[in-house]
C-alpha cells in the first residue's frame, strides 16, 4: 500500500497518546525540542550540564511551542573531519545521573510529553518510570536486545532510527548500493521488532547524518514520502548538522537559517515531526510549510 504523506492506513490520521496527552501527528507538523545534558554534543555540549539550566531550557522550549522535549545524556557526535574524534560512549549509571534529575523535574513542570534519547534499555526503563513516555532509540532496537520489550511493557512510544554502523564508525566513508531501499528495509525490520514486542506506537526516522554523506542527507530530505508505506509517522532531525554546513559554509552556531530551510523541506516532503534546537523559529517556519502542504494534497 502506498500512502500519501500524513495518511494513516485506516483512519487517515495518526492519533497517538503520550500519557495524558493525545496528538494527531498528521494534523500539523509537531516539534520535538532537543535537550542535551552532555559535555560533548556537537552543537550545545556543556551548555545544560547543570540540572537547573537543563530544566530551565526545557521549560523555555515548552513555552516556545515544543510538542515534545527530548532529553539525552550521551552524545552521538560522530568521528570525522567535521567533528574531530567524536564523542565517547558513557555507562548506564553516568547516563542515568545526567538525565534522571532533569526528567523528574520536567515531568513535574511541563505540560508536554517527555522523550528519553537513549539506546540502553536500563536507561529507558528508569526514564519511563520517572515520567517519560517516548524512547528515542538511534539504533532502531539494534544496540540493546532488551529495548523493544522494555518499551512494549511500559506501553510507551518508540522512535526507531536508521544508523549505519555506530556513532564512532558511521561517518567513515558510508556507502549505499540503494540508499532508500536499505534504509526502508532497516526501518521495516525495526517496526516488526517493535510490533512483536507489543510496541503499539512508533515513529520512523531515516537518520539524517547517521552514516550518510551530505548528498545522501539531501536525497533523504527530498524523498521522505518514500517511507510513508511503513504505516507510521516520519520524524526527521536535520537541525544544525554538518551537511548544512557543506552547502552554507557556516559553523554550527550560524546554521539557524539553514536548519529552518531543512525543516521546511522535510515538512513539504512528508515529515510529521521535526527534532530541532531552535523551537520558536522552527514553529513559525513550519506553520507556513504546513499551510502549503494542506492546499497541495
Amino acid at each position: 500500500m502506498t500512502l500519501r504523506a500524513g495518511e494513516h492506513p485506516v483512519r487517515g490520521a495518526f492519533i497517538y497518546t503520550f500519557g495524558a496527552h493525545e496528538y494527531d501527528l498528521a494534523s500539523r507538523t509537531h516539534i520535538m525540542g532537543i535537550l542535551n545534558v552532555t559535555p560533548d554534543s556537537f552543537s550545545d555540549g556543556g551548555e545544560f550540564l547543570s540540572v537547573a539550566k537543563a530544566v530551565d531550557h526545557g521549560l523555555a522550549m515548552a513555552e516556545e511551542g515544543a510538542d515534545f522535549i527530548d532529553v539525552g545524556g550521551e552524545s552521538t557526535r560522530p568521528k570525522g573531519a567535521a567533528y574531530g574524534e567524536g564523542a565517547e560512549p558513557v555507562g548506564v549509571q553516568e547516563e542515568l545521573d545526567r538525565v534522571m534529575p532533569v526528567i523528574e523535574a520536567l515531568a513535574r513542570g511541563v505540560s508536554v510529553p517527555i522523550s528519553i534519547d537513549t539506546y540502553k534499555a536500563d536507561v529507558a526503563s528508569h526514564a519511563l518510570a520517572a515520567g517519560a513516555s517516548i524512547v528515542n532509540d538511534i539504533s532502531g532496537f539494534g544496540f540493546d536486545a532488551a529495548m523493544a520489550g522494555t518499551v512494549g511493557r511500559a506501553g510507551a512510544t518508540a522512535v526507531v532510527m536508521h544508523i549505519k554502523g555506530t556513532p564512532k564508525t558511521m561517518q567513515k566513508d558510508p556507502v549505499y548500493d540503494d540508499l532508500f531501499g536499505e534504509i526502508h528495509a532497516f526501518l521495516a525490520g525495526a517496526v516488526r521488532t517493535g510490533e512483536m514486542n507489543g510496541v503499539r506506537q512508533m515513529l520512523v526516522d531515516p537518520g539524517i547524518g547517521f552514516g550518510k554523506t551530505a548528498a545522501d542527507n539531501y536525497r533523504l530530505l527530498a524523498g521522505l514520502s518514500r517511507f510513508g508505506d511503513l504505516g507510521y509517522p516520519v520524524l526527521v532531525g536535520p537541525s544544525r548538522k554538518s551537511f548544512l554546513g557543506s552547502v552554507s559554509g557556516l559553523p554550527v552556531r550560524d546554521r539557524l537559517e539553514a536548519s529552518l530551510a531543512a525543516a521546511t523541506s522535510a515538512v513539504l516532503s512528508g515529515a510529521h515531526v521535526v527534532r530541532v534546537h531552535d523551537v520558536r523559529e522552527t514553529r513559525r517556519a513550519v506553520a507556513i510549510a504546513d499551510a502549503v502542504r494542506r492546499v497541495s494534497r
